[in-house]
């Protein structure tokens, strides 16, 4: 029965007009780059889960910030790693500036600066995470559109024939209907896994970002700890 059914959406398509097949190609064209984007970023997103566990355990067994820093440079793939090298570079940054009489007011834009420059981090992390995810939202949006165009095309055309034959029975509405429908179907198998992909993405993106945010102020805390106790210029890059 499957193998039959199968047969017979392939007849379908090879009997399908120009244009239906024009629209089954670029849907067919949209379902493989969409495939390929979800499986990319399902990798990707794995490679970032489990390279932040990794940097969190190493940043708080560090011995100082400097030790981190090291190792975060073998890890620039990691987002939290890439957080933590825009803040502690910029940390570097400020200790070569005049110190501010006023320890009060020197200690709070210094923890400003560092606080602007890791949500720096933090948007350029969630940028190159949430690159390509459009594409599944366009797919998503657009796919259903351009299967309907090549339902309502092949309708019009099995419209066209019974003007022609001057019948308007079944057995000769009913192929050109079917093969329109196929379009519509090609349509659907394209947007629905780029909308279920596209909205779980973003989901992990929420959650990649919390934790990165949530990082960002163990960052500034760590900082605000040490320029309290007077353990800042210990912290030198090698």
């Amino acid at each position: 029965m499957a193998v039959e059914t199968t047969a017979n959406i392939w007849t379908m398509v090879i009997g399908a007009g120009p244009v239906v097949k024009l629209v089954l190609i670029i849907l067919v064209v949209f379902s493989i780059l969409c495939w390929t984007v979800i499986l990319a970023k399902i990798k990707q997103f794995r490679r970032a889960r489990y390279g932040n566990e990794d940097f969190e355990r190493l940043f708080w067994e560090s011995p100082s910030l400097t030790h981190a820093y090291n190792h975060a440079r073998k890890m620039s793939n990691t987002p939290m790693a890439g957080v933590f090298l825009e803040g502690y570079k910029e940390l570097k940054r400020l200790q070569k500036c005049p110190r501010s009489r006023d320890v009060a007011v020197g200690l709070r834009v210094w923890l400003e600066t560092l606080e602007r420059s890791l949500e720096k981090g933090i948007q350029e992390e969630l940028a190159a995470m949430e690159r390509t995810l459009p594409f599944l939202a366009t797919t998503g949006n657009a796919a259903p559109f351009i299967g309907l165009f090549g339902t309502v095309w092949g309708i019009m055309r099995s419209f066209h024939s019974i003007g022609l034959t001057g019948s308007a029975s079944l057995a000769t509405v009913a192929p050109g209907i079917s093969e329109a429908l196929v379009a519509t179907a090609a349509g659907l198998a394209a947007a629905i896994p780029a909308v279920i992909a596209f909205n779980g993405f973003m989901s992990w993106m929420g959650r990649l970002e919390m934790q990165l945010q949530g990082f960002s102020n163990d960052f500034l805390n760590t900082v605000e700890r040490q320029l309290l106790h007077g353990k800042e210029n210990s912290q030198e890059p090698t």
